[in-house]
């Protein structure tokens, strides 16, 4: 499964919010610094989703605040 989503860095809280069209904002606490704000997104997807970390995959923005998440649920 594919998911577009919207990365807010630097949030007092982690949240996330469903847009109407299926994509998501993740709201994270980390600093867009070193690749934080990505490693809290795969964690923060990882509980939602329910899957293990290594399922999910950065498919492209890796610098963008706008990303294409690849969520592999078939376990």
């Amino acid at each position: 499964m594919q998911k577009k989503v919207k990365v807010k860095p630097n949030s007092k809280v982690q949240k996330i919010e469903e847009v109407a069209d299926g994509s998501l904002i993740v709201y994270l606490k980390s600093p867009p610094v070193d690749g934080k704000a990505n490693e809290e997104l795969i964690q923060v997807l990882a509980e939602k989703f329910d899957v293990p970390k290594s399922r999910i995959r950065i498919k492209s923005g890796l610098s963008s605040r706008n990303k294409l998440i690849e969520i592999d649920s078939d376990i």
